[in-house]
C-alpha cells in the first residue's frame, strides 16, 4: 500500500480537477460538506464517520480508511468502537460472497442438469 500511497504528495494531484472540472469539484465539495456536516443531522458525526469507515474498508479504499478513521477518532470514537466497524464491514463483505455465491448457483443451469 506505501509505494502508492502517499497523504501529502498525492493532494497535489487535485490541482488537475482544479483545472479541468472546477464546477464538479465544487459540487462534490459542498455535497461532502453537507453530508459530514458536524450539526444539523440525525446521525450523530461520529457514527456518520464510523460509517463511512466501514464503507472504505469494504470497497479497500486507503483513502477513505485513512480520512474517516482519524475523522471518526476526532469525533469521538473509541478503538473498540472501529475494530467493531471493522468486523461490521467484513461480514458485510462476507455476507455479500455467500449471497451472490447462490446467484451464481441460480445463473450456472447446474441444478438444471442434475438428476
Amino acid at each position: 500500500m506505501s509505494d502508492y500511497y502517499d497523504r501529502t504528495e498525492d493532494a497535489k494531484y487535485t490541482r488537475v480537477y482544479k483545472e479541468q472540472t472546477p464546477d464538479i469539484l465544487k459540487a462534490f465539495a459542498e455535497f461532502d460538506q453537507a453530508v459530514f456536516a458536524t450539526e444539523g443531522r440525525e446521525i450523530p458525526l461520529r457514527y456518520r464517520e464510523l460509517i463511512a469507515l466501514a464503507v472504505g474498508l469494504t470497497t479497500q479504499c486507503v483513502y477513505c480508511i485513512d480520512g474517516h478513521s482519524r475523522r471518526a477518532v476526532a469525533a469521538g470514537a473509541t478503538e473498540a468502537e472501529l475494530a467493531e466497524t471493522a468486523w461490521v464491514a467484513t461480514a458485510i463483505r462476507a455476507g455479500g460472497g455467500y449471497a451472490h455465491g447462490r446467484l451464481g448457483f441460480k445463473l450456472s443451469g447446474a441444478a438444471d442438469h442434475q438428476h
